[in-house]
C-alpha cells in the first residue's frame, strides 16, 4: 500500500488477499442487491438489480477462480453490510472501495476481469439514476 492507502505494486501474497477481500465485497453486494430487488416498489429498480446480482455471481466466480489458478485458494472473508435505503448510492461506495482495493493487481487478465466488473456496477447504477 501505498501513503494514499492505495494499493501500489504488491507482491503476490498480498495481491491474493487485496483480491479475496474484493470478492468477499462482491458477494456482500450480490446479497444486498437481491434484498433490495425484493424490497423496492419500482419496477426499473427491480429489473436492475435483479440483472447485477444475476451478473455479479458469474463475475466474481470468473475472476476468483482465474485469481486462485495464479495465486492458489484464496481465503475470501466473509463480508456483512447492513442493507442501506439507496441502491444506487450503495453501489457506488461499493465501486468506489473495489476500485481502490484492485488498484494494485497488475496482471492483465485480472484486471480486464475487473473491467467486466466495472461495467455492470456503472450500468446498473446508470439505471438506477436515470430510469427508476
Amino acid at each position: 500500500m501505498n501513503e494514499n492507502g492505495l494499493a501500489g505494486s504488491v507482491n503476490s501474497k498480498d495481491c491474493a488477499t487485496m483480491i479475496a477481500k474484493a470478492i468477499g465485497i462482491m458477494f456482500a453486494g450480490r446479497t444486498v442487491t437481491h434484498i433490495l430487488h425484493l424490497q423496492t416498489k419500482k419496477y426499473a429498480e427491480h429489473i436492475a438489480l435483479n440483472e447485477f446480482y444475476d451478473g455479479i455471481v458469474d463475475l466474481t466466480d470468473k475472476l476468483a477462480e482465474a485469481t486462485q489458478g495464479q495465486y492458489g485458494l484464496l481465503d475470501v472473508p466473509f463480508i456483512t453490510i447492513a442493507v442501506p435505503k439507496d441502491s444506487a448510492t450503495f453501489l457506488k461506495d461499493q465501486l468506489k472501495e473495489l476500485d481502490k482495493i484492485m488498484a494494485g493487481v497488475e496482471e492483465d487478465y485480472l484486471k480486464n476481469i475487473y473491467q467486466e466488473v466495472q461495467t455492470l456496477y456503472r450500468s446498473t447504477i446508470y439505471k438506477l439514476v436515470n430510469l427508476s
